[in-house]
């Protein structure tokens, strides 16, 4: 049986998950494509609107930001995942604003103590975490 070639183990890749353009080529050359190759597919296939580092972005810091992660998470998870620096400010943006989704978690958190400790951890910022003890109006102590 043959080796696929990289456009069709791109295609496979992309059937079981979105990938970013730098994620999707660095799967390829993993598999054993070559890097022209793997280049030449990803390409392809951004052409034909099947990667789109745009869409990825703004979908995956979404996730990412529905599983209670901080700004500063998101931004380092979309930027080790090969995206652009536009691409995870565009992302962020439109994301609901960090103290309000800080404020959220704190609310439904087990204690106040915990919440705040499980938002720090997840990527929050101080400011975000000042926010949402005054707004959920708890005592962190």
């Amino acid at each position: 049986m043959a080796r696929p070639t990289a456009l069709e183990a791109a295609t496979k890749a992309l059937a079981r998950r979105d990938r970013s353009a730098a994620d999707l080529t660095a799967y390829l050359e993993r598999k054993g494509a070559d890097p022209d190759e793997a280049r030449t597919a990803v390409e392809r296939l951004r052409e034909a609107g099947y990667v789109n580092d745009e869409r990825y972005a703004a979908a995956r810091a979404e996730q990412l930001a529905e599983r209670g992660y901080g700004d500063e998470a998101v931004r380092f998870e979309l930027e080790r995942e090969g995206l652009a620096a536009d691409q995870v400010a565009a992302a962020l943006l439109a994301l609901p604003p960090e103290r309000d989704r800080a404020t959220t978690f704190l609310l439904k958190a087990r204690t106040p103590l915990a919440g705040l400790r499980r938002l720090a951890a997840k990527g929050f910022s101080a400011d975000a975490l000042e926010a949402a003890v005054a707004a959920a109006r708890v005592d962190p102590g």
